[in-house]
């Protein structure tokens, strides 16, 4: 069997970690931090399950399953299951909210707030235009500049990420224990936590992306699909480890500025007032350029990656080319909703989509047990997708909620399905589409069994 050398395992942590961990994956925790004030430890540890530990079981998901990519992977349901997931996942962790959130937390960081309120509209479509061009330029050039500023700006955006949580750490801006929480981080700091973990979007990305680590697994010389899983959550150990220490210390940090600053409106604006009240000017633009800079490397990647994946999904369709460009149209458009629409946006799909992706992890994981009977992968995953819907009605906006009339039978729902008032109202359908699935298995193998068997 063959095992992958230390220095092997940090390259492919290394590799983990850069694909997971964007410049935007701080405004969560930094806001999340402000709003559970002294319930932050709770509120980190959900964040944490579902910010870090499930991205890194998608990659060990797909080592394990054998399959060359999420279409082939989620095609086990059907085929039609398998286009329509892979389509809108991509689609969420690309154009839909991610690409564009490159862009506007890059403004929010950077350029908002050196801007009167009366021209931030204008501003942020010259600057998000500006950002797009140069995303559409490099994502039509790939090549060596990726690599540079991979290898430059995440080393730098860490140490400058390391200088501002040790001086933030050693010079607080006020004491954890007398910040009084916010919103529903007051009595369900831990579910709040969990839901706050979606926004990371990193679970998805783990399906998405997480071929690309496993072939680096196998490229290494590891072929038995369970040592590729268990080598792959080796390294993703390391890469996890410290995801989750820069989610926790920025929390932390998060959290102590209430002593000094009101909650923020996102995370994006709470990290540069944190940067300015440590450094100042100088110090608040640091961490603009450098932010931007990490979210352009994101989206070219992110352009990049779902180009590739809708020219293979349609391969009669548009070159990629004609994709990177459409994509880019589109996220340019999106962008100037603002940060906050595109958060709001995001969050009733990310309620839909992640418990599906959650279930689809776990049944790959297990599939083992029932032999990957796709008639158990069916009845689970519907049963799921069922209940999601009403995690995503609940999450739209009020005034959508209210023209669809969609409150009565939210509220209706929340009242007898359990964990549904948490966001969690899909755990028990999917347990119970789990027992059905394997009964109705059960009984189709017992039928076959009487059937090759006759009584004489």
């Amino acid at each position: 069997m063959k095992k992958l050398t230390c220095k092997e395992i940090i390259t492919v942590a290394s590799m983990l970690f850069g694909m997971f961990f964007g410049a935007g994956n701080l405004i969560f925790p930094a806001s999340m931090g402000q709003l559970a004030g002294r319930n932050m430890w709770m509120a980190a540890a959900g964040f944490l399950i579902t910010g870090v530990g499930l991205p890194l079981l998608g990659v060990a998901a797909l080592g394990i399953s054998r399959r060359d990519g999420l279409l082939e992977l989620a095609s086990r349901v059907g085929r039609p299951f398998g286009l329509f997931f892979t389509c809108i996942l991509y689609l969420t962790i690309g154009p839909f909210f991610a690409i564009p959130r490159c862009a506007t937390v890059s403004y929010t960081v950077g350029i908002q707030r050196i801007l009167p309120d009366a021209g931030q509209r204008a501003a942020l479509a010259v600057f998000s235009l500006l950002f797009f061009a140069a995303v559409l330029f490099f994502s039509l050039r790939p090549g060596e500049i990726l690599t540079w500023i991979g290898k430059v700006l995440n080393p730098l955006f860490l140490v400058f990420l390391a200088v501002l949580i040790l001086r933030a750490l050693l010079s607080p801006a006020g004491s954890i224990p007398t910040v009084e929480p916010s919103g529903a981080y007051q009595s369900g700091a831990f579910f709040t936590g969990l839901l706050e973990g979606y926004n990371t979007m990193d679970a998805l990305a783990g399906l998405a992306f997480g071929i690309i680590v496993v072939q680096a697994v196998r490229r290494l010389g590891v072929e038995n699909p369970e040592d590729v899983a268990k080598n792959t959550v080796l390294a993703g150990i390391f890469s996890s480890l410290l995801m989750a220490l820069i989610y926790v210390l920025v929390t932390v940090v998060g959290a102590q500025s209430r002593g000094i600053f009101p909650v923020a409106p996102n995370g994006g604006e709470a990290l540069a007032q944190i940067a300015e009240h440590y450094f100042g000017g100088a110090g608040a633009m640091i961490l603009a350029v450098t932010v931007t800079v990490a979210c352009l490397k994101t989206a070219v990647g992110l352009i990049t990656s779902c180009g590739e994946t809708f020219v293979k999904l349609f391969p009669g369709g548009p070159s990629y080319r004609i994709w990177a460009a459409g994509f880019c149209v589109l996220s340019f458009a999106i962008a100037n909703l603002g940060l906050d629409a595109i958060i709001a946006w995001s969050l009733p799909v990310l309620m839909f989509l992640y418990p599906v992706a959650i279930i689809l992890i776990l049944l790959t994981l297990g599939g083992r047990f029932f032999a990957n009977d796709p008639l158990v992968l069916r009845f689970t995953l519907g049963f799921t997708a069922v209940a999601a819907l009403f995690d995503f009605l609940s999450a739209l906006p009020a005034g959508i909620r209210e023209a669809l009339h969609a409150d009565p039978v939210i509220s209706r729902v929340q009242t007898w399905l359990p964990l549904a008032a948490q966001g969690f109202g899909w755990i028990c359908p999917a347990l119970l589409g789990l027992i059905i699935g394997l009964i109705v298995r059960q009984l189709i193998q017992h039928k076959a069994r009487s059937s090759n068997f006759p009584l004489s």
